[in-house]
């Protein structure tokens, strides 16, 4: 069922107003006594009913606080060099499905388009705004945050060294994706995907001296967009959720 999201902790009543509410009311038609299931500001699930609903307000209360936390045992973070056209938009709503829990719009030698500051904030508002849908729709417990469009080599500047961060390439790749998550033990992974035209040797370079594991996904070369949600969807195989059995 599609998750609601609130900032507030919550105790009995839930207050849900904005865009949210309009939808539950114009376009779920929900009415008085329809179940909704919100996540409030610290993780917590709960099954509630409306007791109130206009356009501008929903009024939901408490029935049940659910065992039911979506999220995976491991923290993906998807850095994707701008592709063209509407491509990240793809890429922002199946990584969020996927469990990806930040998302990075990089600006990197080979991209081809080109942002003002203004543009900039104006995607990031949209692409925050599809991973928001996209959460809510799958069934997330948190919302995942994209990121402000940041330069490559100030993203590489401030990578958490904790990470186990590893650099998709269609070039001379040192190891299979597959063998470098069997032999990692960490529990947080960084995933960095290039653009149409992929990487530079230099920007090969640049990313091995922060530490970037450089890795292949495979013999074909992968449209960037479908690299970005294949290393995602491989990661959270190898070492998330994806895959797994479900309870009950």
């Amino acid at each position: 069922m599609r998750r609601f999201f609130v900032a507030d902790v919550v105790e009995d009543k839930i207050k849900i107003d904005g865009s949210d509410a309009h939808h539950i009311r114009r376009v779920l038609r929900y009415k008085l006594g329809d179940k909704l299931i919100v996540v409030d500001g610290s993780g917590k699930v709960m099954e509630t009913f409306i007791i109130e609903i206009s356009d501008e307000m929903v009024i939901a209360e408490v029935k049940e606080v659910l065992d039911n936390n979506t999220e995976s045992p491991i923290e993906l973070i998807l850095a994707q060099c701008l592709p063209k056209g509407d491509k990240m938009e793809l890429v922002v709503q199946k990584a969020v499905e996927l469990g990806v829990s930040t998302i990075y719009p990089i600006v990197s030698e080979n991209c081809v388009v080109k942002y003002d500051e203004k543009k900039k904030m104006a995607r990031q508002i949209k692409w925050q705004k599809i991973a928001d849908e996209a959460a809510k729709q799958c069934g997330r417990t948190i919302l995942p945050t994209v990121e402000s469009v940041t330069e490559l080599k100030i993203f590489l500047e401030n990578i958490d060294s904790n990470l186990e961060a590893l650099m998709c390439y269609e070039g001379e790749a040192e190891e299979p994706i597959k063998k470098i998550l069997a032999e990692s033990l960490a529990n947080r992974f960084l995933v960095l995907i290039g653009p149409e035209g992929g990487f530079t040797k230099n920007e090969v370079e640049i990313c091995q001296k922060a530490g970037l594991k450089i890795a292949t996904l495979g013999k074909r070369i992968l449209r960037t967009e479908t690299a970005a949600i294949a290393a995602s969807a491989i990661v959270m195989y190898e070492k998330g959720d994806l895959g797994a059995m479900m309870k009950g």
